[in-house]
């Protein structure tokens, strides 16, 4: 997890232009590094590095001797770095995963670069000879990006934040930064006096396609269930690349559970000493915290509780907003509780690398209104939906709550082979049954013993709803809190409120009211 932030074809002298970069910082804080290009004085990047693979070389903006004229910054993981240097030959100067990238590039462009990568990834290319600018992000999203672009001026960065007051939005009103599109490409041009400008934009995977490139992953055979433990553990292990303490967020659920209990599986067989660190948290009384400390001593690993009061929850209100740049309500509600847990894990642990079970519900229709589907093609047709616009919802809670603290998050059921996989089954034999949502991937797991019987079949429950006391759900909790407090005139204006990418005229009226 690092933060990456880039500005072309500015009116503006960058040397201060760059000061904006700083509102990101917090996604890498073991080093930064701001720099400007020889004979384009209009553009500049920065970065800012959490140091997770070779911390010696991977700072950015990247560069190698053998392609001097390429500069690159990304945020994210490229998982078959190592197969990709053997595949073709590829001399890296650097122990980098991100080094693929410049070399793929070189040898077949954006899109077959693009489309080759395994991994989760927001990336920004500049190619000095050939004058372009690319912008990409992974399939689903996972690691972020958001864009500005306007009268020839180009501005990327990692959180919305970090746009703000350039080109011309002010530091409170600014609507034209967007997310940029899971699963594209864009190739912009530079012309003599630097400006920017939109050339082509491609799509370089779909959601169910499967990946382009050559995996680690097991060979299919005839049993699902088979494929689906195969597939899914590959996608554990291969995200154990790391050279910082790895750790688990762990709810007591199905989906946290099964990842914990494959990263334990791994780590052991890879000769991990350490033990792998498990984080559970919720109110006192919490069904999760419950949950999650019977995995956990299942597991045998070193056990996490966090708590936290009603106050303190509602205290985090306004720092949770600003960290998810979003008003989405059950987004907002969720993301309490792992925005703490997340700082304990910062402030009172070494653990840097976090596993976590976002995706599986999208993936394997976990939502209990699948069990009301017309037919199994319109669960299917939903589903696919869900992963979609899975940025806009659990995948950015997860990476802001995280990352606000230097933290990495990694999330194996969004794996590119196994979501390809899972999406290609009978769609009837992924629908809800016998009353048991996620059912195939249960019964995929039944009689393995990774985890308690009684986890694995554990029903559905929200992780606000999960972390809940047993006095009063958090739900009703924020609602009270928030009932007196925002009035009708303030829903109703609420579309008309500025900046409608961060909201901090809101988040200050948040912020005072709890004060108060």
């Amino acid at each position: 997890m690092c933060g990456i932030w880039a500005i072309f074809g500015s009116d503006v002298d960058v040397s201060t232009q760059w000061h904006n970069s700083l509102k990101i910082a917090h996604r890498g804080p073991d080093a930064f590094r701001v720099e400007n290009v020889n004979h384009l004085k209009n553009c500049c990047m920065a970065f800012y590095h959490l140091a997770v693979v070779d911390d010696t070389f991977g700072i950015q903006p990247m560069r190698i001797h053998s392609l001097p004229h390429l500069w690159m910054i990304y945020n994210g993981e490229i998982y078959n770095y190592k197969l990709i240097q053997k595949q073709f030959d590829f001399d890296f100067e650097t122990n980098s995963d991100g080094e693929a990238f410049l070399h793929l590039y070189n040898h077949g462009g954006i899109e077959f670069a693009a489309q080759r990568l395994d991994g989760v990834f927001a990336f920004v290319l500049l190619d000095t000879l050939k004058r372009k600018v690319y912008v990409g992000r992974d399939i689903f999203g996972v690691r972020p990006a958001f864009r500005l672009v306007e009268d020839g001026f180009l501005a990327v960065c990692s959180e919305a934040k970090g746009l703000l007051g350039l080109g011309q939005c002010s530091n409170d009103h600014c609507v034209d930064i967007q997310p940029f599109p899971p699963g594209h490409v864009e190739t912009y041009s530079l012309d003599q006096g630097g400006k920017a400008k939109l050339e082509e934009v491609k799509r370089f995977h779909n959601i169910g396609d499967m990946p382009k490139y050559k995996t680690i992953a097991p060979a299919l055979v005839d049993s699902i269930s088979t494929n689906i433990r195969n597939l899914l553990d590959a996608a554990v292990k291969k995200r154990l690349m790391a050279n910082r303490p790895i750790g688990c967020l762990l709810s007591g659920g199905l989906d946290s559970s099964l990842v914990t209990a494959l990263v334990v599986k791994n780590a052991k067989e890879m000769g991990i000493k350490y033990k792998i660190r498990t984080f559970a948290t919720g109110m006192l009384g919490s069904t999760d915290i419950k949950a999650a400390r019977k995995v956990a001593d299942f597991l045998g690993t070193e056990h996490h509780e966090v708590f936290f009061s009603e106050k303190e929850g509602v205290q985090a209100l306004g720092d949770v907003i600003t960290c998810l740049e979003n008003y989405d309500i059950i987004t907002v509600r969720a993301a309490v509780g792992m925005f703490l847990v997340s700082k304990y894990i910062s402030e009172k642990t070494d653990t840097v690398v976090i596993f976590s079970g976002e995706g599986a519900d999208e993936l394997c229709q976990g939502y209990m209104y699948f069990h009301n589907a017309p037919s199994a093609d319109d669960a299917d047709v939903d589903s696919r939906r869900l992963l979609d616009v899975l940025y806009r919802y659990d995948v950015l809670r997860v990476d802001r709550t995280t990352a606000r603290w230097g933290l990495e998050v990694r999330v194996p059921f969004l794996d590119h082979q196994f979501t390809s996989y899972y999406l290609t089954i009978d769609p009837q034999l992924r629908q809800p049954k016998d009353g048991i949502e996620k059912h195939l991937l249960r019964s995929a797991f039944e009689n393995e013993r990774l985890i308690p019987n009684d986890i694995l079949w554990r029903r559905k429950e929200g992780f606000s709803d999960g972390v809940s006391s047993e006095k009063r759900s958090w739900h009703c909790v924020i609602k009270e809190f928030v009932a007196p407090r925002v009035n009708d005139e303030d829903l109703k204006n609420a579309p008309r409120t500025k900046c409608q990418s961060c909201g901090p005229d809101t988040v200050r009226k948040i912020n005072s009211l709890i004060e108060a």
